[in-house]
């Protein structure tokens, strides 16, 4: 049992990282697949007085999606050797909070759970990313909170 709790973190940061870097490839070069989506977001945004919110220098267009998981990917595979294990829970809390977002737009945007007529692929792979970061904020609990607790420390002052 001892084995399985030191290798699910390692097992769960590949997989989260695996889908992250493999969407950069069609994030960063604007693909088509990546068009459709942020556009159909971007016309989502608009019709609620926020257009260009998902355009390509938007807030949340496909380059800073794209940069959030590059980042999330690289403390989550750092949070595989012992001494960074740290960073392993604010990758999975980025991650977490990137595949919140993409689950929500799925489900209650005009997006859908299928964009590109995948039979649903991209939903599930942000499904098992966002129960596989949450596990890791789970199991990394104790590393956050000191993290966390360090950061409050250093903007706000030591607490008497």
């Amino acid at each position: 049992m001892d084995k399985f709790k030191k290798i699910l973190p390692i097992i769960l940061a590949l997989i989260c990282s695996a889908v992250f870097l493999d969407s950069l490839r069609f994030k960063f070069t604007n693909h088509p697949n990546t068009q459709e989506i942020f556009g159909r977001l971007n016309e989502w945004a608009a019709s609620h007085g926020a257009d260009g919110l998902f355009a390509q220098t938007g807030l949340f267009s496909q380059y800073s999606i794209g940069a959030a998981e590059l980042l999330a990917s690289a403390a989550l595979l750092l949070g595989c050797l012992p001494r960074f294990h740290r960073l392993q829970g604010f990758g999975a809390l980025l991650g977490l909070g990137v595949m919140t977002g993409a689950i929500s737009f799925h489900l209650f945007t005009p997006l859908g759970i299928d964009p590109n007529n995948d039979g649903g692929g991209l939903f599930f792979m942000a499904c098992i990313v966002w129960l596989s970061c949450l596990t890791l904020v789970i199991i990394r609990r104790k590393h956050l909170a000191y993290g966390l607790g360090r950061i409050g420390e250093a903007l706000f002052g030591k607490r008497a």
